[in-house]
């Protein structure tokens, strides 16, 4: 395969690992569409929080990411996901431990949240199902 080949595919794989990551902080909010994306959804918060907070574990995307980027002649990167990318954007200095532990806190405590409410909407819903053939 060509360079740009190999270039298109590293871009390509960085926007996977963006939506990936934005689905593990936000899927909660499409878990009452359908059953199969909150079994996703469930599965892709553990995988992060594990993938996040485990030292050595590198995320499969960061692996093809550095692949495509080594066979399109660009840098390639040991550090994950986060931290090469969003961290210097949102916080212009090196990841601490602190802040980490601080993030995945966040993600989780928003899903949490998030199940909570759609969970209580969800009995709301089944308890109230008579008040349909009433309008």
């Amino acid at each position: 395969m060509g360079k740009y080949i190999y270039l298109f595919l590293t871009q390509f794989t960085v926007i996977i690992h963006l939506v990936f990551i934005l689905f593990v902080v936000f899927g909660g909010f499409f878990i009452h569409k359908r059953r199969w994306i909150r079994i996703i959804h469930i599965a892709s918060v553990v995988w992060a929080v594990y993938a996040e907070l485990s030292p050595g574990v590198i995320c499969p995307l960061t692996t093809l990411e550095n692949y495509f980027a080594l066979h399109a002649g660009l840098s390639t990167y040991k550090e994950d996901f986060i931290t090469r990318y969003l961290i210097p954007i949102i916080y212009q200095e090196s990841l601490t431990s602190t802040v980490q532990y601080f993030i995945v806190g966040v993600v989780i405590c928003i899903n949490v949240i998030v199940y909570k409410i759609r969970w209580k909407q969800k009995d709301w819903i089944h308890n109230n199902k008579h008040l349909r053939h009433i309008e």
